[in-house]
């Protein structure tokens, strides 16, 4: 795992405005977020959407949803493993019973 950094100043250029930030990250991290939501907000105005502000609200709804649907994900996969482990555990203490006083 890598230390962390010093926060510094970085410019990043955002639909047309200069934004100023103070942040950990790398500035090409910080990059590539901007550039990101540029792009699903361009995908939003060439679907129709004819206000920036509007299309930007949208955009970061649905990168909201996206967030939240990955943790749901997440959780459910980590409870689904949790559930095969204590299956598989169950069926090894049928197939080899711990022997009387064996710590757990």
């Amino acid at each position: 795992m890598s230390e962390p950094r010093e926060p510094q100043r970085i410019e990043l250029n955002l639909l047309g405005q200069t934004l100023t930030i103070r942040s950990e990250a790398s500035p090409n991290y910080l990059r590539t977020l901007a550039k990101y939501l540029e792009q699903r907000v361009t995908a939003l105005k060439q679907s129709g959407v004819k206000d920036a502000q509007t299309a930007l609200a949208l955009a970061a709804l649905d990168i909201t949803d996206e967030l939240f649907r990955a943790r749901e994900d997440k959780t459910r996969d980590e409870g689904d493993v949790g559930a095969r482990l204590g299956a598989l555990v169950a069926i090894l203490e049928k197939v080899a019973p711990r022997e009387p006083g064996a710590d757990r």
